[in-house]
C-alpha cells in the first residue's frame, strides 16, 4: 500500500474515504515552498456527515462496552503506522518541515509507540469500584462506581507536532470508549489523513468510530464545539483560539479540555553550572525552530553573569543554522508556513523597536531566499516587561532576562499569563527543587530532567488550558464517572 497515493488525500467519514464538498487544497513543503499534493477540503456538510457518524456509532453499536474491540484496533493502528513508518517520516520530514533527528522522537516515532500506553491501560483499567454497602437515610444500599465513555469527542489539532497531538487524543479516546472526529489544522492535512487510509485498511474499527474532517477553512472545525451531538472537545493550539473553543462550547456545557500557549521561563540559579545551563537553553529553543508550546523561551539568568550567560547562549545559538530538515544533522528547520515566518519577524522587529539587541541572528538566514527560515535569535537588553518577553513567538527566539536571586528569578518566571512549563538548573537539588516547587507550571524541569513520556501527565496553569493529556489523568478526561446504588435486602 503507497501512502496519499497520486498525491492526494480524502476526508475518513463513516468508514469511507471520500471527497470533499469544498474540493481540494494545497500543502506545502515549508523548506521548498513547492505543493506537495493536495488535500481534501471538507465544508459543513461533511463535518455534518461526520458528527452524525460518531454519534451513530457511540448511541447505536456495542464500542463503548467493547473493551476487547478497542484494545485490539488501538493496537492495529500502532502495528500498522509502525509497518509504514518510512513512508510516514518522509511525509512528516515533507509537510511538518520537521528535521529528520527529531522524527525518531515526539515528531513520530515516540507517538505511535505511545498508542501502546492507551492500550494497555484500558486493558487493566478498573472500569468498575465497589463501595460496599452502608445505609444512607437507614436504607440499605450496595454501591458501585462506574467508569464510562463520555461519548462523542471532538478533537482539533495543530501543525507543529501533528503525529503527537493527533495520537496523544486518538489514543485515550478511542481506547476509553469514546467516538471521535478529527479536525487537524490546514498546515498538516496529510498528517492526519494518512490515519483514514491505515485504518480502512488495516483495522477493525467500526464505521463511524473514527473520523478524519480535513479542511482549510477553521470554521468547519468551529463546528465540533457548537454542535450538541459532539460531547466533548478536546483542542491543542493557542491561547486566542482556546477561549472561542470554551466559549462555543459553553452554550451545551459540554466537556472542553484545552492545552494552550506558554512562555515558559529557564530559570538559572546563582550556583548553577552556567556553561551547561545557558547552552542547553540556546539549544532547546532552536529545535524544530521553536515550534514547541513548552519550549523554554525566557532564560532567567543572575544579573551578576547576565553578559556571560548571553555570551554562552549566543555561541551555541549561533552555531546553529537553519536549514534542510532532510538532513540528519539539522535541528532548527523551516517555520511551517510564510505567515508564521512572517509573524515571528514582526516580534524580532518588536525587540529592536523596545530597545533589545540581537547578539546572534534577527532575521532570515543568507542565502536562503526560498523556504520559511528564521535565523536563531537571541534577544539581549530587554526585561520581562517587553513583548518579546511576554507573548508566545513561536519561533527559534530566546529571550534573557536578569533576575537579582531565587525569590525575584521565581517572581519574574511566574508574572505571565502562561504557565505550561519550565526549567530551573542549580548546584544544591534542595534549593532548586524548592524554587520549582514555587513555579506555577503543568510541568517542570529540574538540572535536566525529561517530563515527556507515555505515562505522564502534561498540561498547564493559568491560561496555558486546563486537564491533562497523557498519563493515567490524560486517559481519565475521557470518561464520566456513574454511581450505581442497589437497594441491599
Amino acid at each position: 500500500m503507497a501512502l496519499l497515493a497520486g498525491g492526494k488525500s480524502a476526508l475518513y467519514i463513516d468508514g469511507k474515504l471520500s471527497d470533499g464538498g469544498a474540493g481540494t487544497f494545497a500543502t506545502l513543503n515549508p523548506a521548498t515552498e513547492e505543493v506537495l499534493g493536495v488535500a481534501a477540503d471538507a465544508d459543513a456538510t461533511d463535518m455534518d456527515r461526520a458528527i452524525a457518524a460518531a454519534r451513530s456509532a457511540f448511541d447505536d453499536t456495542d464500542w463503548s462496552r467493547n473493551t476487547e474491540l478497542r484494545v485490539r484496533c488501538v493496537r492495529q493502528l500502532r502495528e500498522a503506522m509502525q509497518q509504514h513508518i518510512e513512508e510516514l517520516r518522509e511525509l512528516t520530514i515533507s509537510e511538518v518541515g520537521a528535521p529528520r533527528m527529531l522524527t525518531s522522537m515526539a515528531q513520530l516515532e515516540g507517538p505511535v509507540n505511545d498508542l501502546a500506553f492507551a492500550a494497555d491501560t484500558a486493558e487493566s483499567y478498573p472500569w468498575r469500584q465497589d463501595l460496599g454497602q452502608a445505609a444512607p437515610m437507614g436504607i440499605p444500599t450496595k454501591r458501585t462506581i462506574a467508569r464510562e465513555a463520555v461519548g462523542v469527542v471532538g478533537a482539533i489539532t495543530p501543525w507543529n507536532f501533528p503525529h503527537q497531538i493527533n495520537l496523544a487524543k486518538l489514543g485515550p479516546a478511542l481506547a476509553a470508549g469514546n467516538t471521535v472526529v478529527l479536525k487537524p489544522a490546514p498546515d498538516t492535512p496529510w498528517c492526519a489523513a494518512v490515519l483514514g487510509e491505515l485504518i480502512a485498511e488495516h483495522t477493525d474499527f467500526p464505521p463511524g468510530v473514527v473520523n478524519i474532517v480535513t479542511s482549510s477553512d477553521h470554521g468547519v472545525g468551529a463546528l465540533l464545539a457548537k454542535d450538541p451531538r459532539v460531547d466533548m472537545v478536546s483542542f491543542t493550539g493557542s491561547t486566542a483560539t482556546g477561549r472561542s473553543v470554551m466559549s462555543d462550547g459553553a452554550a451545551t456545557i459540554k466537556r472542553v479540555f484545552l492545552e494552550l500557549g506558554g512562555k515558559s521561563a529557564f530559570v538559572v540559579l546563582d550556583d548553577a553550572d552556567l556553561g551547561a545551563a545557558a547552552g542547553v537553553a540556546g539549544f532547546s529553543v532552536c529545535m524544530h525552530a521553536g515550534q514547541g508550546c513548552a519550549i523554554t523561551t525566557r532564560l532567567v539568568v543572575p544579573r551578576s553573569r547576565y553578559d556571560e550567560a548571553v555570551a554562552i547562549a549566543a555561541a551555541t545559538m549561533g552555531g546553529i543554522r537553519a536549514g534542510d530538515p532532510t538532513n540528519p544533522k539539522t535541528i532548527c528547520g523551516p517555520l511551517i508556513s510564510a505567515r508564521q515566518r512572517d509573524r515571528v519577524q514582526g516580534y524580532l522587529d518588536s525587540a529592536v523597536a523596545e530597545g533589545g539587541t540581537f547578539a546572534c541572528g534577527g532575521g532570515r538566514p543568507e542565502g536562503r531566499d526560498v523556504g520559511f527560515f528564521i535565523e536563531p535569535t537571541l534577544i539581549a537588553g530587554l526585561g520581562n516587561e517587553a513583548k518579546v518577553s511576554r507573548e508566545e513567538i513561536f519561533g527559534p527566539v530566546l529571550t534573557v532576562i536578569a533576575h537579582d536571586g531565587d525569590d525575584d528569578a521565581v517572581r519574574i518566571a511566574n508574572d505571565s499569563p502562561y504557565g505550561l512549563s519550565g526549567t530551573v538548573y542549580g548546584a544544591d537539588p534542595d534549593r532548586a527543587a524548592g524554587v520549582a516547587a514555587r513555579i506555577r507550571a503543568g510541568t517542570i524541569n529540574v538540572n535536566g530532567g525529561v517530563w515527556y513520556s507515555a505515562d505522564a501527565p502534561f498540561g498547564g496553569y493559568k491560561q496555558s488550558g486546563n486537564g491533562r493529556e497523557m498519563g493515567v489523568a490524560g486517559f481519565e478526561e475521557y470518561l464520566e464517572t456513574k454511581l450505581v446504588a442497589t437497594a441491599a435486602n
